[in-house]
């Protein structure tokens, strides 16, 4: 008779299995972490080295355990034989019991370098001391103390001393009463001050020219955000299509240049667009910039816009800066408007002096204008006046993008005469006001700041003064209604009734809104989106006392997207007692 044959030994893809018996954060954490996971595909290891392997884990374990606060844990190890079927011989069944975290004791934080004894820096040792993050109570992690640490450290290089660094930190563990002890000491290195600007890819612009569209403080303390500012400047010049700022911190800390690398866009562009607004429905655009006009170098923005009641053609040339930021600009505009019934035909011709800066803005300048218009089936008039105008714009808010606090202020001045046979002078003035006012906290222990809401009001006024007979173009006259204004009523639906029907411009204008936005929460932290209630009212009549507020009401959402605030509100005209839906996007005071 044949031998039986010999039983055949089962093989197994690894030399052993790695179960973890502790809470499920920690189990995530030795399981995903523990150097033992390594060596489960060496299946010809023996049990000498798995013995080895075994307590080098148990050290591991507890090295893992002490970064999440636990330095009194009992972590025990033993080694199961597993059935024939399974994927390994041996299973390894690692046990955690948690002792009692370690929380933090004591909190000393130093200074070293010029900061230490420099006493305009006071301010700025008290508020790193103060926003220390891993404050006495709360429980020690790795993580946390890494984190407090790079914090303290970046609250100081973004501020008078970029070169800082961490001459020394300690976690001091006391096991007996599970306490830690953090000592940090910060090296601050010297204080900068801007020197001069440094551009570097240029061909095009002179560095002179990048120095005035730069605006850097030059003689003023670093600051990484006015570091920013000035690179955002730059960007939003229109010169460039790529723009970096980095101090140089090899030369005199005094004067301190900073490297600006450029790339510059391409001398003339051409931009094609579509769109909708619930104002005016669809849009079609194309827009040509030339960046630099021969000859005279200025810059050349031309721009046809179509939508549904109102097609405008313009065009408009503008200087490079001088020293002060103050540039030339002239323009000129063809325009047809449908609004309401009444047909506007006018052009524009603008040409002044205009300055724009971080947060105030100011504009001087000779315009003419001249309009026909026709209010239903009415006749033409035509009208026509030259002014001299004056606007000045003031913006303090946390946010120029995606405002949540601070306040906007506008006024325009004008003064002029009506050309033609009768000529008559007349005075315009418009001012805007617009506040956000935070309402409070909505959870004080949430990190994120969130708030329980926020009033965002706002405010217009605008007169034209002159002789009742007057024959003022409409374009230097007042509408209002629609998306940004009055919700509930369409785009510049309020103004004067004519005879026949039709709405037209008015000599005054009143108008006003209350909006309380609020974060809409997901698990206890404000996300994107915000829900909003609102009202608005405005009036235009061509005399104060025929003014009579049209009031809309509602609700809507609000999205913080990359390009600015999307606005979705559902409003009711109490006076047409009708339903609109307004859409718009992006912000802009």
């Amino acid at each position: 008779m044949p031998e039986p044959a010999a039983a055949s030994t089962p093989t197994h893809p690894f030399a052993f299995d790695l179960r973890v018996e502790a809470p499920d954060k920690i189990r995530e954490l030795l399981t995903k972490h523990l150097e033992l996971q390594r060596y489960r595909s060496l299946t010809d290891l023996d049990s000498t080295e798995l013995a080895r392997l075994l307590q080098a884990a148990e050290r591991n374990a507890h090295d893992l355990l002490a970064t999440q606060g636990y330095f009194s844990s009992t972590v025990t190890i033993t080694t199961l034989d597993t059935p024939q079927s399974a994927s390994a011989p041996h299973e390894v069944l690692l046990t955690v019991q948690l002792g009692e975290p370690a929380r933090i004791g004591q909190v000393e934080i130093a200074f070293t370098g010029p900061i230490a004894e420099d006493p305009d820096a006071q301010e700025l040792r008290d508020s790193i001391r103060s926003g220390w993050l891993l404050r006495a109570g709360e429980r020690f992690t790795q993580e946390a103390w890494d984190d407090a640490k790079t914090q303290a450290l970046r609250s100081l290089t973004i501020q008078r001393f970029p070169t800082s660094e961490i001459a020394n930190s300690l976690a001091d563990i006391d096991p007996d009463t599970h306490t830690v002890r953090l000592e940090l000491t910060l090296a601050s290195g010297p204080a900068f001050r801007f020197g001069t600007l440094d551009p570097r890819g240029t061909q095009r612009y002179s560095p002179e020219l990048v120095r005035r569209l730069a605006q850097l403080p030059t003689g003023s303390d670093y600051t990484q955000a006015q570091l920013l500012q000035t690179q955002q400047r730059l960007a939003d010049s229109g010169y460039f299509d790529s723009v970096f700022l980095t101090l140089d911190t090899n030369g005199d800390p005094r004067t301190a240049t900073v490297v600006a690398q450029l790339r510059e866009a391409k001398l003339q562009k051409l931009v094609l667009g579509v769109g909708f607004s619930t104002d005016s429905g669809p849009r079609v655009s194309a827009e040509h910039t030339h960046r630099q006009l021969p000859w005279i170098g200025w810059r050349a923005v031309s721009k046809l816009t179509l939508d549904r009641n109102t097609q405008t053609l313009g065009s408009e040339l503008t200087a490079p800066p001088d020293s002060r930021n103050w540039r030339w600009a002239t323009s000129a505009q063809l325009q047809h408007q449908d609004l309401s019934g009444t047909v506007t035909n006018s052009q524009r011709l603008r040409a002044g002096r205009s300055q724009e800066n971080e947060r105030i803005d100011r504009n001087i300048y000779l315009q003419y204008d001249h309009a026909i218009e026709t209010a239903g089936t009415g006749p033409a008039v035509s009208s026509s006046a030259i002014s001299a105008n004056y606007a000045w714009t003031r913006r303090d808010f946390d946010d120029i993008r995606t405002p949540t606090q601070g306040y906007g202020v506008a006024v325009e001045l004008g003064g002029g005469f009506t050309l033609g046979s009768d000529r008559q002078p007349y005075t315009r003035v418009l001012t805007r006001w617009l506040g956000y006012i935070p309402l409070g906290q909505l959870l004080p222990g949430n990190t994120s700041a969130v708030r329980a809401g926020r009033l965002a009001l706002r405010a217009e006024a605008g007169a034209v003064i002159a002789k009742a007979d007057a024959n003022i173009p409409s374009s230097q006259q007042f509408l209002t209604g629609g998306d940004t204004t009055v919700r509930g009523y369409g785009y510049q639906d309020i103004g004067v009734p004519s005879t026949s029907g039709s709405i037209t411009a008015g000599r005054y204008l009143g108008s006003g809104s209350i909006e309380w936005q609020r974060p809409i929460i997901v698990n206890g932290r404000a996300s994107e989106w915000e829900s909003a209630v609102f009202a608005d009212a405005g009036a235009v009549a061509d005399t104060v006392g025929a003014m009579h507020a049209k009031v809309g009401v509602g609700a809507g959402v609000r999205w913080r997207s990359p390009v600015g605030p999307v606005q979705m509100d559902l409003a009711y005209g109490l006076a047409t007692q009708k339903v609109r839906l307004h859409l718009s996007v992006g912000f802009s005071f």
